[in-house]
């Protein structure tokens, strides 16, 4: 399946079940194992579950591929690969303390400096 559309199934079935914050990296230029992250937020456990299920269930209603869901035990983080695509579902103290978005959103001279700086 093509990036762009498994990204806006991914996204659709973010924003159906209400995630909140949610951002698409592009990772292409960074990594070559896959093409996109998207982060979301949800507000419980029992949200986290059922972001990550609605992606599961959109994509291979689709007739996309789901790799693998990981971290469904404890619904603070939970990663669905998508192949091209890896969505995190995170609790809000979780997202905010790994900090994703800055990870994968800088160039590697400012992740240097920012290690550095620390």
């Amino acid at each position: 399946m093509d990036v762009r559309k498994l990204q806006k199934i991914a996204v659709a079935a973010l924003e159906d079940i209400k995630a909140r914050d949610i951002e698409v990296i592009n990772t292409t230029k960074l990594s070559s194992l896959f093409d996109r992250i998207i982060v979301a937020s949800a507000d419980s456990a029992r949200q986290t579950k059922s972001l990550a299920r609605s992606v599961q269930d959109k994509v291979l209603a689709a007739g996309g591929t789901v790799l693998g869901m990981e971290g469904e035990e404890t619904g603070d983080w939970i990663v669905v690969d998508l192949g091209d695509i890896v969505v995190h579902v995170m609790q809000p103290a979780v997202r905010s303390y790994y900090n994703l978005e800055e990870l994968w959103s800088a160039r590697p001279a400012a992740r240097k400096q920012a290690a550095a700086s620390r």
